[in-house]
């Protein structure tokens, strides 16, 4: 899988960390339905590596489907034999190296310019700046561009779907939306708002703001 190319085709990671393992499901398939090509299942949520499996059983071996929230070396082995395509980590120790190991491509959790040298270092192929809102925004992303111009970032923490416009005219790749995008949907809360929210992220992503001023 060409997690780099995929990132920048689609520009948009749905993360779903649900209470409720069907819920889960059905809100990995409704954004699927949708249109959003790249989704992440957080291990934090309930039974997610169920979820994971039943999602790559529905969807088939070319889904963008992946795991968030690789922590440790056996959430790498359990994702990976779940039927992740990519991990995803909020920050760099052992899921990074041994999802590398296991051929699983992985998006890498930053947050210092210290965080960007070890993750290239380690061979992730794109990197989450996280969490985004919290570190300063698209003004953070702008500045991390300054030592860092050619590297693939994606924020995510607290995006909505005007921060999407603003990050990636800030120079993001891709962004990774939550709870904005998901609502209680993987809870058990309406599936039907969720899918009428994903027009509004799918029209930010592929419409971003004017880059601000530095």
């Amino acid at each position: 899988m060409d997690l780099l190319t995929a990132l920048r085709t689609h520009r948009l990671v749905a993360i779903v960390r649900g209470a409720d393992p069907d819920a889960s499901l059905q809100s990995v398939l409704a954004l699927v339905e949708e249109g959003v090509s790249l989704v992440e299942v957080s291990l934090s949520g309930e039974s997610a590596l169920d979820v994971i499996a039943a999602a790559r059983a529905a969807l088939g071996p070319d889904a963008l489907l992946g795991a968030g929230t690789v922590l440790s070396a056996d959430d790498a082995h359990a994702a990976h034999r779940a039927g992740a395509g990519f991990a995803v980590t909020p920050a760099l120790g052992e899921g990074v190296t041994t999802a590398r190991e296991l051929g699983l491509p992985v998006l890498g959790g930053v947050m210092t310019p210290t965080d960007i040298v070890t993750a290239r270092a380690l061979g992730v192929e794109a990197y989450k700046i996280f969490p985004a809102q919290q570190a300063g925004g698209p003004g953070y992303l702008q500045a991390l561009r300054g030592p860092f111009p050619g590297l693939p970032f994606v924020p995510v923490g607290g995006v909505d779907a005007d921060a999407a416009r603003a990050y990636l005219a800030a120079g993001a790749v891709a962004v990774g939306v939550g709870s904005p995008l998901l609502g209680d949907a993987a809870d058990g809360g309406s599936i039907a708002e969720l899918r009428a929210r994903v027009g509004e992220f799918l029209d930010a992503v592929r419409s971003p703001s004017p880059a601000p001023s530095r």
